[in-house]
């Protein structure tokens, strides 16, 4: 398997995904929201993949105007799923991935743009 840039996936990169060079995914989900999709990434991906998990299992204002409570600063990650149910959080999180141009995918989510995929649910 070859990594694969999501923005041109006609430029996958030269180096495999292998057990010594996982390709490295961000899951943030919120009151286990993507537990399912989790096990299946865990259980088709083996060692190709190094799975981190960012889970969000507190009670949440209705309006959160500062995300860095909740989301890192930074992300170390080929890529990251969104599987947070606040749309504030989301778009946060679609925001900072497109500051630091990594792909983010958020399926069933209304709001797409550049290097964001939605795909339906």
């Amino acid at each position: 398997m070859n990594r694969i840039d999501l923005c041109n996936p006609m430029n996958a990169e030269s180096s495999p995904t292998t057990a010594d060079n996982p390709q490295n995914i961000l899951v943030f989900q919120q009151n286990g929201s993507g537990e399912t999709k989790i096990a299946g990434v865990r259980q088709y991906g083996g060692s190709h993949i190094a799975l981190t998990e960012i889970s969000i299992d507190t009670p949440l204002p209705p309006i959160i105007e500062d995300s860095s409570e909740y989301l890192p600063h930074r992300i170390e990650a080929d890529l990251v799923l969104d599987f947070l149910r606040h749309p504030d959080l989301s778009y946060d999180l679609a925001e900072l991935c497109s500051r630091q141009k990594i792909p983010l995918i958020a399926s069933g989510k209304k709001r797409g743009g550049k290097g964001i995929h939605t795909p339906p649910t």
